[in-house]
Order: structure tokens, then sequence, then C-alpha cells
């Protein structure tokens, strides 16, 4: 359902507030979406899983215990990375990569993401 006119007008009004109060803070929410979060959380997972892994297998020969807490840290990483690989899953590539309205806003992704993305782009129109 559209917003009317009144409510677009008071909506526009606390855009402006906020950037008037705290222009980094608007600057940041305008520049990234849940996805930059959810990719972040994956890099976590991965790193808590890794670190489980590392836990384990220095750990287990001298100390079982030390070895079963490596052992539910990489339970607990697969779990939350399992979650947000699925979140990620419902999303489409181009909800992932879009680049942000404003054009002075940098890509959350990054300048990696646009090269890969314009480099797929120009493979695919080769072999079609």
């Amino acid at each position: 359902m559209p917003l009317s006119d009144h409510e677009q007008r008071v909506l526009a009004e606390l855009e402006e507030s906020l950037k008037r109060q705290d222009p980094q803070l608007a600057k940041s929410v305008h520049a990234t979406n849940v996805y930059v979060h959810t990719g972040r959380r994956v890099r976590q997972s991965l790193l808590g899983f890794v670190l489980g892994l590392i836990v384990l297998v220095v750990f287990f020969s001298r100390n079982i215990w030390l070895g079963l807490v490596g052992v539910a840290v990489m339970f607990l990483s697969a779990i939350l990375l399992e979650r947000n690989v699925r979140l990620l899953g419902k999303a489409s590539w181009r909800d992932v990569t879009r680049r942000a309205a404003a054009d002075d806003v940098v890509p959350p992704t990054g300048a990696r993401t646009v090269l890969f993305r314009d480099w797929l782009s120009r493979y695919r129109r080769k072999t079609q």
C-alpha cells in the first residue's frame, strides 16, 4: 500500500532531520542493506568454524574437554552459517550486489564484486 502525501512529507522531514543531526549515521544507513550484515555473519561463522576445528585438532589429544569445546564451537558456527547462507539464498544476485541509490556512496559489496559482475556479463554475452 503506497504512502499518502502527508506520510511521505513526514518521512522526508524525518530523513532531513537525521541527515542534519547525524550525517555519518544517515550515510551508513543509506549505504548498507540486510545482505551486507548477513554476509558479515557468514564470514564470522566460517571463522568460528575454523577456530573450532583448530581447537579440536590441537587440544583433543591433550585434554578431551577442550577438544569437545572445539566441537561445540564448530557445531554452533555451522548452524549459524547454514541459517545465514539460507537468508542469502532467498535474495537474488541483483539484491545482494545492488548499488546504493546515491551516486556518491560506494557499493557495500565493494569494487571487486562490481568488477566480477561486469566480467560475468561480458562472458555471458560471448557464450551466447
